[in-house]
């Protein structure tokens, strides 16, 4: 059962087979971490293509079970249930904070240490997750709202999200939109970061990756070191001019026992 979602003051209720919704994006952006190196990310995280790793992992988070509609698309104030993962804000145990970037820009931050063991919170009302059909990737997206809120271009893709696992992982990919391409060269912008941070089923930190995206779709996947299954949770967050669509989250389905 999809949970009511409200978008442009509509109430939408519908049976989604398979895909429900729920609490707990939660990412962390500090000017002294997203800006500065990825401690460990050398060994503990190791990027792998990702069309390596869509050959490799068997599930993946598409968002096409949420019926196509253009921006701002459908809202959700509670967690997202795909699978055999959930998404959300933050974790619990993890407040939001804002960050202020260029040109008046504000992106969700996380303070806090994760509560052990590792769970998801949601974020305000308006200020969760929205799901949109993305025209530059010609399919339904993922759009963490932040500060400004689910009513404003300016909310949609700057918040924070979070993803819990119901079983432990060793890879993680997914698809990131930034803003579309300039052919002409008028937007000379520099480009924000996106950062994710891995942790363990205890809350533990495992790791940091910093990614800088070009202009428009890239993929990033990353590995752990020794194919050590221990990814409980994944926070995304960035600093991005104009935020990000997130889509085609890869993962691993437990290994069957006998």
């Amino acid at each position: 059962m999809f949970q009511t979602a409200r978008a442009n003051g509509q109430n939408w209720d519908a049976n989604v087979t398979g895909m429900r919704f729920s609490a707990a994006f939660a990412l962390c952006i500090c000017s002294l971490t997203i800006w500065g190196a990825a401690p460990g990310a050398a060994q503990e995280l190791v990027p792998t293509p990702y069309n390596v790793l869509a050959e490799e992992l068997d599930a993946r988070i598409t968002f096409e079970q949420v019926p196509r509609r253009p921006e701002p698309g459908w809202q959700f104030d509670a967690p997202i249930r795909d699978g055999r993962a959930w998404l959300g804000e933050r974790f619990a145990g993890q407040s939001i904070v804002t960050i202020h970037g260029r040109q008046g820009a504000r992106f969700d931050g996380v303070t806090g240490q994760p509560s052990a063991p590792l769970g998801l919170s949601a974020g305000e009302p308006g200020r969760n997750l929205s799901v949109a059909f993305h025209r530059g990737l010609d399919s339904n997206a993922l759009f963490a709202l932040g500060p400004d809120g689910f009513n404003a271009i300016s909310g949609r893709g700057e918040g924070a999200v979070a993803v819990l696992f119901d079983d432990d992982q060793y890879a993680f990919g997914l698809v990131i939109h930034t803003a579309y391409p300039d052919p002409l060269g008028h937007d000379t912008a520099r480009r924000g970061v996106v950062e994710l941070r891995f942790y363990d089923r205890s809350a533990r930190l495992l790791g940091r990756y910093l990614h800088h995206p070009e202009r428009g779709r890239s993929t990033l996947g990353l590995v752990r070191a020794e194919h050590r299954r221990d990814i409980a949770g994944v926070l995304i967050l960035n600093t991005d001019p104009g935020g990000i669509a997130i889509d085609d989250i890869l993962y691993a389905h437990p290994i069957p026992l006998g």
